[in-house]
Order: structure tokens, then sequence, then C-alpha cells
């Protein structure tokens, strides 16, 4: 096998309310940092959930909260 996983914990899959709730990346312009969360539909409030350093981070984001599709970056 070439390829193997090198962590072997599993994912803890957790949920959001898709109804009223949109997943987000928000930017920093200045600094390029990062976080993933998720914002308000209605007011537009943002709730973070992790910094975001890397590709693979966006990834466990996604996995872990079920999220297809492009992943809207705010500013």
């Amino acid at each position: 096998m070439l390829f193997k996983k090198k962590n072997n914990h599993h994912i803890v899959k957790k949920s959001y309310d898709k109804e009223t709730k949109r997943p987000v990346l928000k930017c920093s312009i200045c600094t390029g940092e990062q976080v993933a969360g998720f914002q308000d539909k209605k007011t537009g409030k943002f709730e973070d959930i992790m910094l975001v350093r890397s590709p693979a981070e966006i990834e466990l984001f996604r996995e872990t909260y079920d999220i297809t599709g492009e992943i809207k970056k705010i500013y």
C-alpha cells in the first residue's frame, strides 16, 4: 500500500442548522488569517469554530460538519 493514513483517530461528526446558518471562511485582508465558522443567514453574525492554517484543516472542518460544495469567504 503506497498511501497510508498516518493518524488513526476518528473525526467526531457535528452538525449545524442548515436552515439558519451557512459555513464560511472569515479571512483577514491584512494578515491572511482564516477562521472557519458559520454565519447566520438573517443577521450575518459570525460564529467562529476553528483557526485554519492549511488546506487539511479546511478538509477537517468539511468532514466534521459534513459540508459539501464551496465554502464562501467573507472579509
